[in-house]
């Protein structure tokens, strides 16, 4: 970008980074190879990755911001020091194991243009073969907690009571109002999100965006599902490495969820729910293992056996 150019910056891209070099590299040439006729600017913050150095990848760009942290201060609280530096009228937050085959920013920017108002907006995403990918959901309710730990979300995929992936069992291909987009491409209005605190940082890793979508629709925003653009989402490129890492704080985050939106009485339920389904898939998991001689789902049991011992300090009680 030129120096007239870098005057105003239209998007803000925010990419977090954790021990993922390859997957950063493939992230950063395609975003700079497709994004054209909009002004960006790119900030990559590093949580203190240890199996190498992050300049060695950001070095073979022009112009990328880097943070260096310290300390792996997860993916909420990295993103915000992305934000509190943007200079975009819009700020996306873009998962490092995504991969660009067309000019997505461009096309959403251009939306979001047309909508003038505060928005979130996530695009179609795709898995790596190219079928669609869940990446729009409904908030956390009492009815799709019971729904998703008792397996009902599977026999009735297409079910808005059972479901609450049901949009996206649908193959909606229209522009759509919805809850939550998922964080791998979570495109939204700069000023709103500040106004609002960026992602809550109590939340180390998963459901960052869901309460973040939360507390945007709470103030005013929307937030839509634009599918008329698409990227590669590699899914769990960083958490994948390591099963445990994933099981422990996709639970420990849901239960955050709960401590922090739901009342009492509701949380108390939905609690309940949350270990009923973390038991029921101890013996369901290890049964099936032996039976088709499965160890992924063997070590799965495992960590649901572990999971029944994990439990999060409630740091919303002032909220």
């Amino acid at each position: 970008m030129t120096l007239e150019n870098m005057k105003k910056i239209d998007v803000s891209v925010v990419i977090v980074n954790y021990n993922s070099f390859d997957l950063l590299r493939n992230c950063l040439s395609t975003v700079i190879k497709h994004t054209r006729n909009v002004n960006y600017e790119i900030i990559a913050v590093d949580n203190n990755s240890t199996a190498g150095e992050v300049k060695t990848i950001t070095n073979e760009f022009e112009n990328i911001i880097l943070i260096k942290n310290s300390t792996n201060e997860g993916f909420a609280k990295a993103n915000n020091k992305g934000l509190r530096i943007a200079n975009g009228k819009y700020v996306l937050f873009l998962n490092n194991d995504t991969i660009f085959f067309e000019n997505t920013i461009k096309k959403v920017f251009d939306f979001a243009e047309t909508l003038n108002e505060n928005s979130i907006i996530g695009c179609k995403l795709l898995n790596k073969d190219k079928s669609l990918q869940h990446s729009v959901y409904d908030f956390p309710s009492l009815l799709n907690v019971f729904t998703s730990n008792f397996f009902l979300y599977s026999l009735f995929p297409k079910s808005k009571l059972f479901n609450k992936y049901h949009l996206m069992n649908r193959k909606i291909n229209e522009t759509t109002k919805v809850d939550v987009v998922t964080g791998a491409f979570l495109f939204g209005t700069k000023e709103k999100l500040k106004e609002i605190g960026g992602f809550d940082e109590r939340f180390f890793f998963y459901n960052e965006e869901t309460d973040l979508c939360y507390r945007f629709k709470q103030n005013g925003g929307k937030i839509f599902y634009y599918p008329q653009t698409a990227i590669v989402h590699l899914k769990g490129g960083t958490a994948k490495k390591s099963g445990w890492f994933a099981y422990k704080n996709q639970s420990l985050s849901t239960i955050k969820f709960f401590q922090k939106h739901f009342s009492r009485f509701n949380f108390i339920v939905a609690l309940i729910l949350h270990y009923i389904g973390i038991f029921i898939r101890i013996p369901t998991f290890l049964l099936i293992g032996f039976l088709i001689l499965n160890r992924d789902l063997l070590i799965r049991s495992y960590y649901y056996l572990k999971l029944l011992v994990i439990y999060p300090k409630n740091l919303f009680t002032n909220t």
